[in-house]
Order: structure tokens, then sequence, then C-alpha cells
């Protein structure tokens, strides 16, 4: 995608609907080079239209979760970068933004090992020599690419690392994160367990976002890294509740 079909795809993630010449505006483009944009972007799988509107396409494919606000996540994934030392291990779960930060180790750190759910990732790094993948068992989730289920548990029980970096789909004040998938929450939790720290890599866009799974309370959560665009009450709600926030 160039540079523009990403803000498209960003601004619709954020408005779940938006009509095309409302995009043409915000955009400063014709409605005709717009109509051609999108017309890529669905046929992607990005979004879909409908009457004169552009609605986002939801999925659990890792690939397309990964494009929606795409700099934010790289930023996000950087600044975490700070929190981990060559020859450490630790564990990463399925996130957009946890993808990119796994990436982001790989390339810039030394004698690492991953304990992930996650198989993309495992598949993702396979030619990179500077991290050791222990892929953790379990029933295959074909779209999101992860395993899930009663295995992780038995198999995370194996393990304990210092560090644990999660996603999440959204934010419940005073509750914590959640997800959209039971399963995937239930082996985030699972993994929590055996992490002494743990870490929520996520943008700002998905405070304003409940979820329909609890993943983790806030005393749970040692930090979170988003951009700084987070709304000020979850901000104050977060630091309140004794969890460390860091902003690019």
């Amino acid at each position: 995608m160039n540079e523009r079909q990403n803000k498209i795809v960003d601004i619709i993630a954020q408005n779940k609907k938006i009509r095309v010449k409302d995009l043409a505006a915000i955009l400063k483009v014709s409605e005709v080079t717009i109509r051609k944009d999108l017309q890529k972007l669905e046929d992607a799988g990005f979004l879909q239209r409908v009457h004169g509107y552009a609605c986002i396409n939801d999925s659990d494919d890792i690939n397309k979760r990964m494009v929606y606000a795409l700099d934010r996540k790289r930023k996000i994934a950087a600044k975490a970068l700070a929190f981990v030392k060559d020859g450490e291990t630790l564990m990463i779960e399925s996130g957009s933004s946890c993808i990119l930060f796994a990436e982001m180790l790989a390339e810039n750190k030394k004698d690492l090992r991953i304990i992930t759910n996650s198989v993309f990732l495992a598949h993702y790094l396979r030619k990179n020599n500077n991290v050791s993948i222990i892929l953790l068992g379990g029933e295959y989730q074909k779209e999101a690419e992860v395993t899930v289920g009663p295995l992780i548990a038995q198999s995370v029980n194996n393990f304990n690392v210092d560090k644990f970096f999660i996603g999440a789909d959204g934010y419940i004040k005073d509750g914590g994160f959640t997800g959209n998938d039971f399963m995937r929450a239930q082996a985030v939790k699972d993994m929590a367990k055996k992490a002494r720290e743990v870490y929520v890599l996520t943008d700002s866009y998905k405070f304003s976002k409940s979820g329909v799974v609890n993943i983790l309370t806030l005393k749970d959560i040692h930090a979170v890294i988003t951009d700084d665009l987070i709304d000020e009450d979850a901000l104050l709600n977060l630091e309140s509740n004794g969890v460390r926030v860091y902003k690019v």
C-alpha cells in the first residue's frame, strides 16, 4: 500500500464507516482517486464498500491487522526495545504490535530466546539467527495463526521468564485490557502466570474500544507502551492504578 492508502485504512479503522466524499475531503484528493484506492483495498480484503461508504473489514488475519496504524505500531515496537537485553528469554504473544516488536528484536538484539504461541511470529523470524523460537503447542487457529487451548497452559508451565509482551483489542476503565477471542485471551492469561512483568504494546485507538473478553486486570500489568494520542482519562486511570505508561 502507498502512504495515502495506509491513511485511508487508519481513518476507516477509527471511524468504522465513512463516506467516500468525506475521505476525499480529508485527504484532499478527488473522489475518483479515492474510489480507485478503495477498490484496491477492497480487493486486498482490508475494507468493504457499501452505497457510497467505506467500512472496515474486521479480520483475524494477522497480515491485515499489522497494517492498521502501522507507523504508530512501529514506534511503539522501537520504544519497547529498551526493555530487553541481549541473551534474555522472554514471551511474546500474537498481537500485531508484538509481531513488529519481535522483528525489531531480531534485528537489534543478540542471543534471544522467544517463547510464543504465534505460529506467524515463528515463521516470520525463521531466517534470523539472533533469536531462537520455542513454539507453544495447542489447537491451531488458522486465520490468526496462533495456538490456543488447554495445551498452552501445560506447555508454558515448563518456563519462567522475566518479561511477557502482549497486545490488546480494547480497554475498560479500572478493569484492564480486553480481547475479542475467548481462547486467545485464555492463552494470554496462562502465559502471563509464568512471567514476572507484563508489558502491553498497543496503539491509542484501542483505548476507545471495550473488547468482549477480559484478558488481564491492571494489577497484572507492569507497563504500557503506546502513542501520544492516548486519551487523558485512560492515561490517568492507568497511572492511578500503578501502571507505568511510556508514550512515543
